[in-house]
């Protein structure tokens, strides 16, 4: 018998369909993955009929016996708080940020209807998904939290009820391929030992193949293909299929062409940033010590690590964009001052781009308005004419239609949101990008598009990146060199396809052995 399955599933939006009537069925200790580009239709197939999304869902969805379309608000409550468990594609937005860790963990028990829980079952939650000093994460609010940490505590949250069900969106898009890996085995275990069928959103297709029973491919809101997992992602039917696959990068891949190098444009050096610790402990946490980089002008730097393992610590410390205890920072050969002493056009040089696209821009804002922030600061002698012409230009470069200026950015896709962020960095004619995760949340014919876009800006523009990764196989396509960050010290730096053929360090060797 099957816990979720669902026959001629649509949804609509706003009076257009964007499901057209897929079936699937996942029996007791099965997992399903739906796999296709952005705007498929995969996340809306999956939360619509709990009432999770604005899209109205219709013909059949049974959870565990109990008909989802159609059902009332409150029994659609009591089955998620019961039976299912969510984990949504971006932990930051997800997540409360007004509540600890320890609090939200407490609360997912109690919408459940489980007892309250003690601090050591909440460590013992947190420890059950890798995370490290579990007792210090309780006490902590998500903001200091890595995107990885933030993605696990999801995790922890939505498998703490021990759910029939595990619908989860993109699970490890946050995460390093070691604890990718790990948190697959673990999701593998508990569907094995307790009998949870799992409903899985994934772009990371190798990791599909070996943990997914079954996979169904979705393009604009219609079945494609479906079948075994293995076979399909290795050797699929359709040109769509193909393309998806191809478009993943691996280490095996033939290096690609890279552009020539000039002189350091920055030279950190002796770098450390700690934090106070959370709650009633005293002292401080070390992030970041002692780390020194030197980026060239047109060079791109992968800086990689395991998730928490400080490099968008120290990524932001070198930008002026988080706090430092020590270490200089030189861009251009002039020390930085202070990020509060930081000065509009201090900041014009080094322009960041983040994890997540849709929490990066203003919800409220055009995205005219979003591009052109940065000149009211730079240029506040422009008319709105001039503006306007730059906006345009801007949006052109990064391959998007003008027309998209008047929009929100809740009308954009994931990759469109990701351009306009670069849109953004580039008006301000930077000469250095730091890219933190900044495909992390796209999937791969996107994240290639993307990746793509930004060669091609660093070829043109001699634009110099800093590039925060924790996935090799992307790094490699765009950076020249590679640096390894583990509990905030640089443990291995070279040439990039120097450290990936022969990793000197136990950290590099499991990073390259889990991206093959």
């Amino acid at each position: 018998m099957s816990i979720f399955a669902v026959q001629g599933l649509t949804v609509d939006i706003g009076g257009r369909r964007i499901v057209h009537g897929i079936d699937f069925a996942i029996p007791a200790g099965r997992c399903l993955a739906l796999v296709g580009e952005s705007g498929s239709g995969k996340s809306q197939s999956c939360f619509a009929p709990f009432g999770l999304s604005i899209g109205v869902a219709g013909g059949s969805a049974v959870l565990n016996g109990a008909q989802l379309v159609g059902a009332g608000e409150a029994t659609l409550r009591r089955l998620r708080g019961r039976d299912v468990g969510f984990v949504f594609q971006q932990p930051l937005t997800a997540l409360t940020p007004h509540l600890t860790v320890g609090k939200m963990l407490s609360e997912a028990w109690r919408q459940a209807g489980a007892p309250r829980p003690g601090r050591a079952e909440m460590i013992a939650a947190l420890e059950r998904v890798g995370i490290e000093q579990a007792g210090d994460r309780l006490d902590q609010y998500p903001h200091r939290l890595s995107g990885g940490q933030r993605q696990r505590v999801a995790i922890a949250m939505a498998i703490a009820h021990r759910p029939k069900l595990l619908v989860a969106d993109e699970p490890t898009t946050a995460l390093d391929a070691v604890l990718r890996a790990d948190m697959m085995r673990l999701l593998d275990r508990l569907r094995a030992e307790e009998g949870m069928a799992m409903l899985l959103v994934s772009h990371d297709l190798a990791s599909v193949a070996d943990h997914a029973d079954e996979a169904l491919v979705l393009r604009e809101g219609r079945m494609i293909e479906a079948g075994p997992a293995p076979m399909l992602l290795r050797a699929p039917d359709s040109d769509y299929a193909r393309a998806l696959i191809a478009a993943s990068p691996r280490l095996t891949d033939p290096a690609p062409p890279l552009g020539p190098v000039g002189a350091p444009l920055i030279e950190a050096r002796g770098v450390s940033v700690s934090f106070e610790r959370p709650g009633w402990r005293r002292g401080r946490v070390t992030a970041v010590d002692d780390a020194a980089l030197t980026i060239a002008e047109g060079e791109a730097l992968a800086l990689v690590g395991r998730s928490g393992s400080g490099k968008s610590t120290l990524g932001r410390a070198i930008a002026r964009l988080g706090p430092i205890d020590a270490g200089d920072v030189r861009f251009g050969g002039t020390s930085l001052p202070d990020r509060k002493a930081m000065q509009p056009a201090d900041r014009a040089g080094l322009q960041p781009v983040f994890q997540d696209p849709i929490a990066s821009l203003d919800p409220l804002w055009r995205v005219a308005d979003v591009i052109a922030e940065p000149l009211h600061n730079l240029q506040p002698d422009l008319d709105a004419a001039a503006v306007a012409a730059k906006v345009a230009a801007a949006l052109t470069e990064v391959d998007l239609d003008p027309a998209l200026a008047d929009r929100r950015p809740s009308a954009l896709s994931g990759g469109q949101a990701q351009r306009v962020a670069i849109a953004r960095a580039l008006i301000a004619s930077p000469r250095m990008l730091l890219l933190d995760e900044a495909t992390s949340a796209l999937d791969t014919l996107v994240a290639g598009t993307v990746l793509d876009l930004l060669g091609r800006l660093q070829r043109t523009r001699g634009l110099s990146i800093l590039m925060i990764t924790h996935d090799l196989a992307v790094a490699r396509r765009l950076c020249h060199r590679v640096a390894v960050i583990d509990a905030g010290r640089i443990v291995e730096e070279g040439p990039m396809e120097k450290v990936i053929g022969a990793p000197s360090h136990p950290v590099t060797q499991k990073l390259v052995a889990a991206s093959h």
